[in-house]
């Protein structure tokens, strides 16, 4: 019995140091200084697969802005990719004296879920997710290139068409699929393209944050059709030109995400 306690706390310790490197790290500058210069390149195949990367992120995480900045340069590198880039701000660091303005408990939870869907024992920050099914924690900018090089690699066989029409209040979007499973739900996404933070207190304390691809809003319907009509709020200082929606469908019994599509709204 002893020998089992011991154990246990051993592990724990482990999870906790773990969890100490990612979350409580060098400096913003001395990381920042650490992400490659040089372009890495990511590739492709006649496979034309897709890659939707989902970076769970805070401004109040002294790790999160080089992974920020990371999927800023992949992004700016790869616009002729099939990649998707989507960034959640979590609200678990409000607490340590920053609130992220973008944060909400909405993507805290879709982080807990995928922690159950990927049978995870942590939860933390900076962690990627590409295409539902596997993650990846911290800045490395190697080995994401490599991760979303393999699901580029990934023959696609669902597809997913988008049209969005603008009214007053709302976005009236169409749909169209060749998927109709069970399980599916069809996710859209509200992105602001990007913003910039004066972060006062907490980790990043006097540092000026510049963030891509920050999702707004997430929206999930059931996918009980092919094809059909949905709408979705207008979120506030909404305009077309620095917004874009990013649709994808995802089974909700295991995080996978089969197809996705990209509308900029004008």
């Amino acid at each position: 019995m002893k020998n089992t306690l011991l154990i246990s706390a051993l592990i724990a310790l482990s999870v906790l140091f773990s969890l100490n490197c990612f979350m409580f790290p060098d400096s913003y500058e001395e990381l920042s200084g650490k992400l490659k210069s040089e372009k890495i390149e990511i590739q492709t195949s006649n496979n034309k697969g897709f890659a939707i990367v989902e970076l769970f992120t805070s401004e109040g995480c002294s790790s999160c802005p080089p992974a920020d900045e990371l999927m800023a340069k992949l992004q700016t590198e790869n616009k002729d990719k099939n990649i998707y880039f989507l960034a959640y701000h979590v609200d678990y660091w409000d607490r340590l004296g920053w609130k992220d303005q973008f944060s909400s408990n909405e993507f805290t939870v879709r982080q807990q879920q995928y922690q159950k869907w990927l049978n995870l024992y942590v939860m933390y920050t900076p962690q990627f997710i590409i295409n539902g099914t596997t993650e990846f924690a911290g800045y490395n900018e190697t080995t994401l290139s490599k991760k979303i090089s393999d699901a580029l690699a990934m023959r696609q066989t669902s597809n997913l068409e988008l049209n969005v029409h603008s009214e007053k209040d709302s976005l009236a979007i169409h749909f169209k699929t060749n998927l109709l499973e069970q399980n599916t739900n069809l996710f859209i996404a509200t992105i602001q393209k990007e913003a910039i933070s004066k972060v006062a207190r907490g980790e990043n304390k006097g540092n000026t944050l510049h963030h891509v691809q920050i999702v707004r809003q997430l929206k999930s319907f059931a996918l009980n059709e092919k094809e059909g009509n949905i709408a979705i709020e207008k979120p506030a200082n909404f305009n077309a030109k620095e917004w874009e929606l990013i649709g994808f469908i995802q089974n909700t019994s295991n995080g996978e995400i089969s197809a996705t599509a990209k509308v900029n709204l004008k």
